[in-house]
């Protein structure tokens, strides 16, 4: 019996920890590897902005650039280092095509509606901040375009494929709407010939998604290809809340692409060359996407660290060659939390761009093959929350369900651990029997089950039964987006996804890493070792295995569970009540019928054997 036990135990932790190393191989998290970073002046285009330049500009040493508007030159390069030039045909310039004189200084527009606060800068025409203002980081708004040292840029634009330099010149600016703004630029391409560049930022009240159009136009028909691309779209250098370290447990930032109804997850350093629905970053509670227009893009992904920033997520969209530079690329970016009520907006339509059946909800956290199981419980938490509004108690009435649901199960395994302790000194005498026999100890072993109708695995397998289900709930309370900010009990358990903390060391503690106290894994420790000494036998307490188990094993998931967050806890030490109160319980049921078996067994008349009558 003891041996199976620890074998059950030693095998359930196995799993439990294995489960999440089978979920990084099945959806493994990405690799941390880059591509070249943009900036290298060696791939620059030969393309020319007009008009005044930031002083932080990295113009490359083959152009001059002008502030008049008219006097545009480039310089030839050395051959070696001659990026590929388009040729254009020259054209006279008549006074209605002139090029516009950009302004001389740089602007900030700042956008706001009912769910975010967003700062633009006529610097490139790039976004500077995205602050989702009804959800909280550390007091302060949720930024969702985190910088380094420098200052974050997002929905950059280079003149060319991944290598080529963002533009960083200043743009006019044009406000037609209080949610809508413009900006526009000037360029001109070596050979002749100029466009406009525009860039078109719509926002709407009651959405986490914007839209952002790039236009080209020329007054001319001319072609814009450099090396093989028009332009990249850029976004990064990383998606907020802040964090310490990505440790893809407790925070993450997954690549996905999303097409022919199926999520993928992507490397960093991969480019994707196909068609795709939507791809993004996804952190464990916020995500950027974009979907874009029907155009052929081409995708990668960037991890690479700058200054000031341990880890990088940046994403770019390389726009193909035109042939003609007349052209509006309309992209779709939804750049907020990552749970089912904002994200299942655009599969039901219901949406102020009209989007629908694009499946966002596939962005969010599942358990993988779990994921229908988790979505259940999800159901059952949040209607808990609908009766008692607190998370915190929604999370003690979800767990007293489902081990009121599992207890027919729990009471199995315990008559079947009865049994086999009533059955323990019969196999311990076969087993002196036949210790220097295996295969007949099996052959006794099989018989006196058979003869007892007891099966060995009734025990354990009800309890394997459950485990799927622990590890839905496990998963459920770990990245459930409303126990974002969800307080339980005020001064002490704040967050429900975050670890709590009594007391904060000054530095981290040596080996440990601690750098809190915590109450709650304490709490843990005593609510497990509590159920082990109630619910041991005579048998186990002088058996060391057995020992082993019930104190040793607690203290290794302490270390395990001290910084998880504390709805995981409040779960797993209510989880152990809930199943200490079962057993007690169970016990003295069990004990009655004991007694009344052996009660009966001794009333009952010994019939002598009938003696054969001699003839």
């Amino acid at each position: 019996m003891e041996k199976k036990t620890v074998l059950f135990v030693a095998l359930s932790t196995v799993i439990f920890i294995g489960f999440y190393f089978l979920q990084n191989y099945l959806y493994p998290p990405e690799k941390q590897e880059t591509v070249q970073n943009a900036g290298d002046s060696n791939s620059a285009p030969d393309i020319v902005e007009t008009g005044p330049v930031l002083p932080s500009q990295n113009v490359p040493d083959d152009i001059v650039v002008n502030d008049a508007a008219d006097e545009i030159a480039v310089q030839s390069p050395p051959e070696e280092d001659r990026a590929e030039e388009i040729q254009v045909p020259a054209e006279p310039r008549t006074r209605e095509s002139r090029i516009q004189e950009p302004v001389a200084e740089e602007k900030t527009v700042t956008i706001e509606t009912d769910l975010i606060l967003v700062t633009l800068t006529s610097a490139g025409g790039d976004m500077v901040s995205y602050q989702l203002k009804e959800h909280n980081d550390k007091g302060e708004n949720v930024e969702m375009v985190l910088g380094g040292s420098a200052e974050p840029r997002a929905f950059t634009i280079a003149f060319g494929g991944l290598n080529a330099a963002p533009v960083k010149s200043l743009f006019r600016v044009n406000q037609p709407s209080p949610l809508v703004v413009e900006f526009s630029r000037d360029f001109s391409v070596s050979g002749g010939g100029t466009f406009t560049l525009t860039k078109r930022y719509d926002f709407r009240p009651g959405e986490y998604m914007f839209e952002l159009t790039i236009s080209l136009d020329s007054a001319a028909s001319m072609p814009l290809n450099v090396n093989g691309a028009a332009y990249t779209l850029g976004f990064g250098p990383q998606i907020g809340p802040r964090f310490e370290k990505l440790d893809n447990r407790y925070e993450y930032r997954h690549y996905y692409v999303f097409n022919n109804n199926k999520r993928r997850q992507v490397k960093a350093d991969e480019l994707i060359d196909s068609r795709f629905t939507w791809a993004g970053i996804a952190g464990k509670y916020f995500t950027a996407m974009v979907v874009p227009d029907n155009t052929l893009y081409e995708l990668s992904f960037s991890a690479k660290a700058e200054d000031g920033l341990p880890a990088a997520a940046r994403f770019y969209l390389i726009r193909p060659a035109l042939s003609n530079v007349r052209t509006s690329d309309v992209y779709h970016f939804y750049l907020g939390p990552k749970n089912q009520e904002n994200l299942g907006r655009y599969d039901t339509g219901i949406n102020s761009f009209g989007l629908r059946d694009l499946q966002f909800i596939k962005a969010s956290n599942t358990s993988g093959f779990l994921s229908p199981l988790e979505n259940l419980l999800k159901l059952l938490l949040n209607f808990f929350y609908k009766l008692v509004p607190n998370y915190g108690v929604a999370i003690i009435l979800l767990t007293l369900l489902v081990k009121i649901v599992l207890f027919p199960l729990t009471k199995k395994s315990s008559e079947a651990s009865v049994k086999m302790q009533a059955l323990a000194p019969k196999i311990k005498e076969l087993q002196a029997k036949y210790k220097d026999n295996p295969a007949k100890l099996n052959t006794e072993m099989g018989a006196l089950y058979k003869k007892e109708g007891h099966n060995p695995m009734s025990g354990c397998l009800p309890l394997l039964i459950q485990m799927p289900l622990l590890f839905a709930m496990y998963n459920l309370f770990n990245t459930h987006f409303d126990l974002r900010g969800a307080m339980f009990i005020k001064g002490w358990i704040p967050d429900l996804s975050l670890p709590e903390a009594i007391w904060t060391f000054g530095s981290s503690l040596p080996l440990l890493g601690w750098n809190s106290l915590r109450l709650l894994p304490f709490i843990y420790l005593g609510s497990q070792l509590l159920y082990g000494l109630v619910t041991r036998t005579p048998e186990q307490q002088g058996n060391s295995s057995m020992a082993m188990m019930m104190y040793v094993m607690p203290i290794m998931f302490f270390f395990i569970l001290y910084d998880v967050p504390s709805g995981l806890l409040v779960f797993w030490i209510f989880s152990n009540l809930f199943t200490l109160v079962q057993q007690l319980a169970l016990n003295k049921v069990l004990a009655k019928k004991r007694a009344a078996a052996a009660a009966l067994e001794e009333r009952e008349p010994v019939i002598a054997p009938k003696r054969k009558k001699k003839r």
